[in-house]
Protein backbone atom coordinates (compact mmCIF):
# COMPACT_ATOMS: atom_id res chain seq x y z
CA UNK A 1 0.00 0.00 0.00
CA UNK A 2 1.17 3.51 -0.81
CA UNK A 3 2.46 5.55 2.13
CA UNK A 4 2.30 9.35 1.92
CA UNK A 5 5.27 11.41 3.14
CA UNK A 6 4.22 14.89 4.23
CA UNK A 7 6.99 17.49 3.93
CA UNK A 8 5.18 20.82 3.66
CA UNK A 9 5.95 23.24 0.81
CA UNK A 10 9.15 23.13 -1.25
CA UNK A 11 10.90 24.59 -4.29
CA UNK A 12 12.90 23.21 -7.17
CA UNK A 13 16.70 23.20 -6.82
CA UNK A 14 18.10 25.11 -9.79
CA UNK A 15 21.67 26.03 -10.74
CA UNK A 16 21.03 29.75 -10.35
CA UNK A 17 20.52 29.26 -6.61
CA UNK A 18 23.33 26.80 -5.80
CA UNK A 19 25.44 29.48 -4.17
CA UNK A 20 22.70 30.55 -1.76
CA UNK A 21 22.01 26.98 -0.70
CA UNK A 22 25.71 26.47 0.00
CA UNK A 23 26.46 29.80 1.67
CA UNK A 24 23.40 30.51 3.78
CA UNK A 25 20.49 28.95 5.60
CA UNK A 26 17.62 28.83 3.08
CA UNK A 27 14.24 28.82 4.78
CA UNK A 28 12.47 26.06 2.84
CA UNK A 29 11.28 22.69 4.10
CA UNK A 30 12.46 20.59 1.15
CA UNK A 31 13.68 20.76 -2.43
CA UNK A 32 13.05 18.80 -5.59
CA UNK A 33 15.94 18.02 -7.94
CA UNK A 34 15.70 16.78 -11.53
CA UNK A 35 17.22 13.30 -11.40
CA UNK A 36 18.88 13.43 -14.81
CA UNK A 37 20.92 16.50 -13.84
CA UNK A 38 22.78 14.45 -11.22
CA UNK A 39 22.90 10.91 -12.64
CA UNK A 40 26.28 9.39 -13.63
CA UNK A 41 27.98 12.68 -12.91
CA UNK A 42 30.10 14.25 -10.21
CA UNK A 43 31.52 17.70 -9.72
CA UNK A 44 29.75 20.71 -8.32
CA UNK A 45 26.11 19.76 -9.09
CA UNK A 46 26.31 16.50 -7.15
CA UNK A 47 28.33 18.13 -4.35
CA UNK A 48 25.62 20.78 -4.02
CA UNK A 49 22.88 18.16 -3.94
CA UNK A 50 24.70 16.19 -1.25
CA UNK A 51 25.14 19.34 0.85
CA UNK A 52 21.49 20.32 0.42
CA UNK A 53 20.47 16.79 1.40
CA UNK A 54 22.35 17.15 4.71
CA UNK A 55 20.17 20.14 5.60
CA UNK A 56 16.70 19.04 4.46
CA UNK A 57 14.75 16.32 2.61
CA UNK A 58 15.30 16.02 -1.13
CA UNK A 59 12.83 14.66 -3.66
CA UNK A 60 14.13 13.33 -6.99
CA UNK A 61 11.96 13.97 -10.05
CA UNK A 62 12.69 12.23 -13.34
CA UNK A 63 11.83 13.34 -16.86
CA UNK A 64 13.24 10.53 -19.02
CA UNK A 65 11.79 7.24 -17.76
CA UNK A 66 9.22 7.20 -20.58
CA UNK A 67 7.09 4.68 -18.75
CA UNK A 68 4.44 4.85 -21.49
CA UNK A 69 6.83 4.04 -24.35
CA UNK A 70 6.81 0.66 -26.07
CA UNK A 71 10.61 0.64 -26.33
CA UNK A 72 12.32 -1.59 -23.73
CA UNK A 73 13.12 0.05 -20.42
CA UNK A 74 16.60 1.58 -20.52
CA UNK A 75 18.59 -0.61 -18.13
CA UNK A 76 21.61 1.70 -18.05
CA UNK A 77 19.34 4.59 -17.16
CA UNK A 78 17.74 2.56 -14.37
CA UNK A 79 21.14 1.55 -12.95
CA UNK A 80 22.31 5.17 -12.90
CA UNK A 81 19.04 6.30 -11.36
CA UNK A 82 19.23 3.66 -8.62
CA UNK A 83 22.82 4.63 -7.82
CA UNK A 84 21.70 8.24 -7.32
CA UNK A 85 18.78 7.15 -5.13
CA UNK A 86 21.08 5.02 -3.00
CA UNK A 87 23.47 7.95 -2.57
CA UNK A 88 20.90 10.68 -1.85
CA UNK A 89 18.15 8.64 -0.13
CA UNK A 90 15.35 10.93 -1.34
CA UNK A 91 12.08 11.29 0.52
CA UNK A 92 10.15 10.63 -2.71
CA UNK A 93 10.89 9.61 -6.30
CA UNK A 94 8.71 10.55 -9.26
CA UNK A 95 8.36 10.60 -13.03
CA UNK A 96 5.63 11.19 -15.60
CA UNK A 97 2.74 9.33 -17.18
CA UNK A 98 3.98 9.78 -20.72
CA UNK A 99 6.09 8.48 -23.55
CA UNK A 100 8.98 10.16 -25.30
CA UNK A 101 10.71 7.35 -27.19
CA UNK A 102 9.54 5.84 -30.46
CA UNK A 103 11.30 4.00 -33.29
CA UNK A 104 14.69 4.47 -31.67
CA UNK A 105 14.35 8.21 -31.16
CA UNK A 106 13.99 10.26 -28.01
CA UNK A 107 12.04 13.48 -28.57
CA UNK A 108 12.77 15.23 -25.25
CA UNK A 109 9.10 15.80 -24.60
CA UNK A 110 6.39 14.43 -22.29
CA UNK A 111 3.81 13.02 -24.71
CA UNK A 112 0.46 11.73 -23.38
CA UNK A 113 -0.37 8.05 -23.63
CA UNK A 114 -3.68 6.78 -25.07
CA UNK A 115 -6.15 6.00 -22.32
CA UNK A 116 -7.09 2.43 -23.23
CA UNK A 117 -7.09 -0.89 -21.41
CA UNK A 118 -4.15 -2.13 -23.47
CA UNK A 119 -2.13 0.98 -22.64
CA UNK A 120 -3.09 0.73 -18.96
CA UNK A 121 -1.90 -2.87 -18.69
CA UNK A 122 1.37 -1.97 -20.44
CA UNK A 123 2.13 1.06 -18.26
CA UNK A 124 1.15 -0.67 -15.02
CA UNK A 125 3.51 -3.55 -15.81
CA UNK A 126 6.39 -1.17 -16.53
CA UNK A 127 5.79 0.84 -13.35
CA UNK A 128 5.83 -2.37 -11.29
CA UNK A 129 9.07 -3.49 -12.92
CA UNK A 130 10.74 -0.14 -12.28
CA UNK A 131 9.60 -0.15 -8.65
CA UNK A 132 10.91 -3.68 -8.18
CA UNK A 133 14.27 -2.65 -9.63
CA UNK A 134 14.56 0.51 -7.53
CA UNK A 135 13.18 -1.10 -4.38
CA UNK A 136 10.76 1.75 -3.73
CA UNK A 137 7.41 3.14 -4.82
CA UNK A 138 7.14 5.81 -7.48
CA UNK A 139 4.89 8.82 -7.76
CA UNK A 140 3.51 9.08 -11.30
CA UNK A 141 2.65 12.58 -12.51
CA UNK A 142 -0.10 13.64 -14.89
CA UNK A 143 1.25 15.72 -17.78
CA UNK A 144 -0.29 18.69 -19.56
CA UNK A 145 -1.56 17.92 -23.05
CA UNK A 146 -2.64 19.75 -26.18
CA UNK A 147 -4.04 16.90 -28.31
CA UNK A 148 -6.05 13.80 -27.40
CA UNK A 149 -5.96 10.25 -28.78
CA UNK A 150 -9.26 9.70 -30.59
CA UNK A 151 -9.32 6.01 -29.65
CA UNK A 152 -9.03 6.56 -25.87
CA UNK A 153 -11.79 4.72 -24.03
CA UNK A 154 -11.52 6.28 -20.57
CA UNK A 155 -10.77 9.62 -18.96
CA UNK A 156 -7.27 10.53 -17.90
CA UNK A 157 -8.25 10.57 -14.23
CA UNK A 158 -9.83 7.10 -14.42
CA UNK A 159 -6.68 5.83 -16.16
CA UNK A 160 -4.38 7.38 -13.54
CA UNK A 161 -6.47 6.12 -10.63
CA UNK A 162 -6.51 2.56 -11.97
CA UNK A 163 -2.79 2.71 -12.76
CA UNK A 164 -2.07 3.62 -9.13
CA UNK A 165 -4.19 0.71 -7.94
CA UNK A 166 -2.72 -1.91 -10.29
CA UNK A 167 0.91 -0.84 -9.90
CA UNK A 168 0.56 0.07 -6.22
CA UNK A 169 2.24 3.40 -6.85
CA UNK A 170 1.52 6.94 -5.75
CA UNK A 171 0.30 9.93 -7.72
CA UNK A 172 2.07 13.24 -8.15
CA UNK A 173 -0.92 15.44 -8.90
CA UNK A 174 0.21 18.44 -10.93
CA UNK A 175 -2.58 20.93 -10.27
CA UNK A 176 -1.39 23.29 -12.97
CA UNK A 177 -1.37 20.46 -15.53
CA UNK A 178 -4.92 19.51 -14.58
CA UNK A 179 -6.00 23.10 -15.14
CA UNK A 180 -4.10 23.44 -18.44
CA UNK A 181 -5.49 20.19 -19.87
CA UNK A 182 -9.00 20.96 -18.64
CA UNK A 183 -8.99 24.28 -20.48
CA UNK A 184 -7.42 22.77 -23.61
CA UNK A 185 -9.81 19.81 -23.84
CA UNK A 186 -12.98 21.22 -22.29
CA UNK A 187 -13.43 19.00 -19.26
CA UNK A 188 -14.14 20.10 -15.68
CA UNK A 189 -10.98 20.21 -13.58
CA UNK A 190 -13.01 19.46 -10.45
CA UNK A 191 -14.19 16.19 -12.04
CA UNK A 192 -10.52 15.27 -12.42
CA UNK A 193 -9.88 15.88 -8.71
CA UNK A 194 -12.97 13.91 -7.75
CA UNK A 195 -11.81 10.95 -9.82
CA UNK A 196 -8.43 10.60 -8.10
CA UNK A 197 -8.28 8.38 -4.98
CA UNK A 198 -7.43 10.40 -1.88
CA UNK A 199 -5.04 7.81 -0.44
CA UNK A 200 -2.80 7.71 -3.54
CA UNK A 201 -1.78 11.38 -3.82
CA UNK A 202 1.69 11.94 -2.39
CA UNK A 203 2.63 15.32 -3.84
CA UNK A 204 1.27 18.39 -5.62
CA UNK A 205 3.01 20.49 -8.26
CA UNK A 206 2.14 24.15 -8.82
CA UNK A 207 3.48 26.27 -11.67
CA UNK A 208 2.81 29.05 -14.13
CA UNK A 209 1.70 28.69 -17.74
CA UNK A 210 1.15 30.74 -20.87
CA UNK A 211 -2.44 31.64 -21.74
CA UNK A 212 -2.91 32.05 -25.51
CA UNK A 213 -6.68 32.36 -25.27
CA UNK A 214 -7.77 29.17 -27.03
CA UNK A 215 -4.67 27.29 -25.84
CA UNK A 216 -2.79 27.07 -22.56
CA UNK A 217 0.86 26.00 -22.63
CA UNK A 218 2.56 24.54 -19.57
CA UNK A 219 5.83 26.48 -19.32
CA UNK A 220 6.79 26.40 -15.63
CA UNK A 221 7.35 30.13 -15.98
CA UNK A 222 5.82 32.93 -13.97
CA UNK A 223 3.64 33.06 -10.89
CA UNK A 224 0.85 30.59 -10.21
CA UNK A 225 -2.34 32.20 -11.52
CA UNK A 226 -5.48 32.81 -9.45
CA UNK A 227 -7.46 30.00 -11.12
CA UNK A 228 -4.73 27.45 -10.33
CA UNK A 229 -4.57 28.68 -6.74
CA UNK A 230 -8.34 28.15 -6.53
CA UNK A 231 -7.96 24.63 -7.91
CA UNK A 232 -5.16 23.99 -5.40
CA UNK A 233 -7.52 25.11 -2.63
CA UNK A 234 -10.05 22.53 -3.87
CA UNK A 235 -7.32 19.87 -4.06
CA UNK A 236 -6.24 20.49 -0.47
CA UNK A 237 -9.85 20.26 0.69
CA UNK A 238 -10.20 16.89 -1.03
CA UNK A 239 -6.78 15.30 -0.41
CA UNK A 240 -5.71 16.97 2.82
CA UNK A 241 -2.19 17.96 3.79
CA UNK A 242 0.05 16.97 0.87
CA UNK A 243 3.63 18.07 0.09
CA UNK A 244 3.49 20.84 -2.53
CA UNK A 245 6.21 22.07 -4.87
CA UNK A 246 6.57 25.34 -6.74
CA UNK A 247 8.00 24.64 -10.23
CA UNK A 248 9.66 27.56 -12.04
CA UNK A 249 12.04 26.39 -14.78
CA UNK A 250 11.99 29.14 -17.41
CA UNK A 251 13.09 32.68 -16.60
CA UNK A 252 14.07 31.44 -13.14
CA UNK A 253 13.69 34.36 -10.69
CA UNK A 254 15.67 35.20 -7.58
CA UNK A 255 15.31 32.66 -4.80
CA UNK A 256 13.29 35.06 -2.64
CA UNK A 257 10.57 35.10 -5.30
CA UNK A 258 10.35 31.31 -5.27
CA UNK A 259 10.27 31.21 -1.50
CA UNK A 260 7.46 33.78 -1.43
CA UNK A 261 5.45 31.62 -3.82
CA UNK A 262 6.08 28.62 -1.56
CA UNK A 263 4.85 30.58 1.45
CA UNK A 264 1.71 31.48 -0.46
CA UNK A 265 1.10 27.76 -1.08
CA UNK A 266 1.39 27.21 2.68
CA UNK A 267 -1.12 29.99 3.31
CA UNK A 268 -3.62 28.57 0.81
CA UNK A 269 -3.23 25.14 2.39
CA UNK A 270 -3.75 26.49 5.91
CA UNK A 271 -6.93 28.34 4.92
CA UNK A 272 -8.29 25.32 3.05
CA UNK A 273 -7.72 23.06 6.06
CA UNK A 274 -8.98 25.57 8.67
CA UNK A 275 -12.67 24.53 8.43
CA UNK A 276 -11.67 20.91 9.09
CA UNK A 277 -9.70 21.92 12.17
CA UNK A 278 -12.56 24.03 13.51
CA UNK A 279 -15.03 21.19 12.95
CA UNK A 280 -12.75 18.69 14.66
CA UNK A 281 -12.24 21.04 17.62
CA UNK A 282 -15.99 21.56 17.91
CA UNK A 283 -16.62 17.84 17.92
CA UNK A 284 -14.38 17.30 20.95
CA UNK A 285 -16.32 19.63 23.20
Amino acid sequence: MFQRVELGQGVGLRGKHYGQFLESKVDVAWVEAISENFMATGGRPLAVLEQVRRDRPVVLHGVSLCVGSTAPLDQQYLREWKALLDAIEPAMVSDHLCFGRAQGRYVHDLLPVPFTEESLAHVADRVKRVQDFLGRQLLIENVSSYLEWKFSTMTEWDFLAELARRADCGILLDVNNVYVSARNHGFDARDYLDGIPVDRVGQFHLAGHWDRGDLLIDTHEGHVCDDVWALYDAAVKRFGKVSALIEWDEGVPELDVLLAESRKAAEVEAKALAPRKKKAAGGRR
